[in-house]
């Protein structure tokens, strides 16, 4: 198996073309979307399109709040949402709307395959929980993270959400290795502990480096890709999009 997973493309299209060419030219079987490919970006549409093609694609909270509005979202992330919306509803555009808004309101929460389960934010709460680096000194959080969901007994979970990419560990104590730390590798085969794979984000990192991240896994491996696109790209297209707002673009230089 090699698979290619990526999460949070946040309607980046220079940033995801750049991912999947990657993806193509590193011979991946599959791609699994965990989620957030719209949101906060300018082509939510052309984003959409990409994403359909993807093995698998679940249930991101920008996916959520355009289906059933953007709940604790800060006022520039809601904008982008009621942005979206409209743009999903595009006069003259019917039947193309209404296969988006179908694709969207298809989406899993989440995927279960052999022993590797697939979220966007956390096994507790597959669509909205956030999981920071500076959990792992909550050791109540995170016995619970590992043990749900209770019917199930992963021993890889991968999510999205935080744009943040790196492991959790289930050692004593617990760990969050950087995926910097490791050398954009991590062999969990012959590891014991259940370990949660952050991903990054495709189309907006946070992590302090503004390159698309991604991840390949394979049998005995997880991959972590770190990809430079064309970023005026995208920042001339949120130019035109003058309803968006402009720290949306902004942070997109300095991958935060």
């Amino acid at each position: 198996m090699k698979r290619a997973v990526i999460s949070d493309i946040h309607a980046n299209h220079a940033a995801f073309e750049a991912v999947l060419a990657d993806i193509e030219e590193q011979g991946c079987e599959d791609i699994y979307c965990l989620g957030d490919i719209i949101g906060y970006g300018p082509d939510p549409r052309k984003c959409i399109t990409l994403a359909a093609k993807c093995s698998l694609n679940l249930l991101g909270n920008h996916e959520e709040a355009v289906l059933f509005g953007p709940i604790g979202f800060n006022p520039k992330a809601k904008a982008a949402i009621d942005w979206t919306k409209e743009q999903l509803s595009l006069d003259g555009e019917e039947e193309e709307n209404r296969e988006m808004w179908n694709f969207i309101g298809s989406l899993a929460k989440s995927h279960k395959e052999g022993d590797i389960f697939y979220v966007h934010g956390s096994p507790r709460d597959p669509t909205r929980e956030y999981v920071f680096k500076q959990d792992i000194r909550d050791v109540s959080k995170m016995d619970t993270l590992f043990s749900s969901p209770p019917d199930f007994e992963w021993k890889v979970c991968f999510a999205g959400h935080t744009h943040h990419p790196g492991i959790f560990a289930q050692s004593k104590p617990y760990m969050f290795l950087d995926s910097r730390e490791v050398d954009s590798r991590y062999e969990y085969s012959s590891r014991p502990e259940r370990v949660m794979v952050n991903v990054g984000s495709v189309g907006q990192p946070r992590d302090g480096d503004k390159r698309a991240s991604y991840v390949i896994v394979d049998d005995k491996a997880i991959h972590f890709r770190r990809l430079e696109y064309d970023m005026e790209r995208t920042l001339k297209r949120f130019e035109e999009c003058p309803d968006l707002p402009e720290y949306l673009a902004e942070r997109l230089k300095e991958g935060k």
